[in-house]
């Protein structure tokens, strides 16, 4: 017979616990290269493809490459196909915050029986459309509403949110400022 496998939320804790111990002993294996192709299609459409990444100290090639497509409602001249840039931040961050919550609810041994997201967030298209230098182009406030429920103690629950503020790396990513180089 062989040994039962630990799991919470989905998550295998053994393969975790050992995803953990082999990164403390050789730290070069956490570091991650996400990569990104992306074409325009017309006017507000594009796609990107995700074939390839590179993590745990070895290239990884997907067997079948993955997409996404970008687009703008009516309402900003798109024509509605996909969600736009603003909506793909979104989701980004409350895909990120999914893992979070679910891998170290896992290493806590909590289960949880509902996790989702209300998001929303806010721009102003004077800064896009350069009516107001005073005005950023981009996204001025994330607002997140996390509806948890799971079976910890609500001291554990509160550790679990912390935690997940804490490292969460889209979270970190939109709250402070990252080098972003672009050539052409």
């Amino acid at each position: 017979m062989g040994s039962i496998i630990s799991s919470h939320n989905g998550v295998n804790v053994e393969a975790l616990t050992t995803t953990i111990a082999a990164v403390k002993a050789n730290p070069a294996l956490a570091h991650f290269k996400f990569r990104s192709k992306a074409k325009w299609i017309n006017g507000a459409h594009s796609s990107s493809t995700f074939d390839s990444l590179f993590g745990a100290g070895l290239e990884h090639k997907r067997a079948k490459p993955l997409f996404l497509e970008g687009d703008e409602p009516e309402a900003l001249l798109g024509t509605d196909l996909a969600p736009n840039a603003g909506e793909a931040a979104l989701h980004a961050l409350s895909s990120c915050l999914s893992v979070t919550y679910a891998y170290n609810a896992a290493a806590m041994g909590l289960d949880i029986s509902s996790l989702s997201f209300d998001l929303e967030t806010d721009t102003d298209l004077r800064g896009f459309l350069e009516l107001d230098k005073k005005i950023r182009p981009g996204l001025s406030e994330i607002r997140v509403k996390v509806n948890l429920a799971c079976n910890g103690t609500p001291a554990q629950i509160k550790e679990l949110h912390e935690k997940a503020m804490r490292t969460s790396p889209l979270l970190d990513t939109f709250k402070n400022p990252v080098n972003v180089k672009v050539s052409h």
